[in-house]
This record gives C-alpha cells, structure tokens and sequence, in this order.
C-alpha cells in the first residue's frame, strides 16, 4: 500500500513559516507540533478549465506535480496554467510525501520531542496528540 501524499497551498506554508509552525527547506518540510516531516515537491492543485472547453487532460480536481506538467507540455504562471488549447485555474504549492511509516512515526523520537515541546510551552498536551491514521 502506498503512503498518502499531502497538498500543502503556498498561502498556507508562507502562514505557517511566519508563525514559526513548520521548518521548510524546499525539499523537506517539518510540522513542528508532531514532528511529522515530509520530502516535497513543487505541485498544484488544479481548481476548473477556464475557457469553457472540455477538461481533455482529467485535471480538475486534481494535485499534480509542476515537474509531470511541465513534462507534459504545460507552462505554470501563478494560479494559471496552459496546457495544449486548455488553461486551468490552480493553486500553487507543495506535494508532501511522509518520510517513514505511520508507526514510525507515532513511536519516532521526532515526535516524542515535538510532544514534549508542545506540552512544555502549553502545560498540557495540544489537542489530537493520538491521532490513529495518516488521515488525521
């Protein structure tokens, strides 16, 4: 079974890096508070096919990473992208892959250390400390 990819908006990641929430280095990304750490990749979430043509591609309402469009032909330009007689409306930003299992992670020392951070600065343990998935 493969791992579950994260998309993570540009806007959001510019927030969280202001806010001292995630450390990011352009290929590895780390949430602070869980430790959880993700190698990325440039990508987009792609929104609608603004001309009113047919979405040829299947690329509404789907993530995709800026490389393979670009392969395919596609030129990306802020929240625009042209592929072929297509041009979609997408939101920029990251696909995160989880480096390491899920039970590796939960038993890591990674996240033991960000646990203890976080209860250390809030007197308590932050809400969802146990979560039982990927998903949460």
């Amino acid at each position: 079974m493969g791992y579950n990819r994260v998309f993570f908006p540009q806007a959001a990641l510019d927030e969280w890096i202001a806010e001292d929430r995630v450390d990011f280095n352009g290929r590895e990304l780390v949430i602070k508070a869980e430790g959880r750490r993700y190698d990325i990749s440039e990508g987009v979430r792609v929104l609608g096919e603004v001309t009113g043509s047919s979405d040829r591609h299947n690329l509404v309402g789907k993530v995709k990473e800026r490389f393979a469009l670009e392969s395919a032909g596609g030129e990306l330009f802020e929240t625009s992208l042209i592929l072929g007689e297509n041009a979609y409306e997408v939101v920029p930003g990251w696909l995160g892959l989880p480096i390491g299992s899920f039970v590796a992670h939960l038993t890591g020392r990674e996240r033991r250390r960000a646990l203890a951070d976080a209860e250390a600065h809030s007197g308590g343990v932050p809400p969802g400390a146990q979560p039982a998935s990927d998903e949460d």
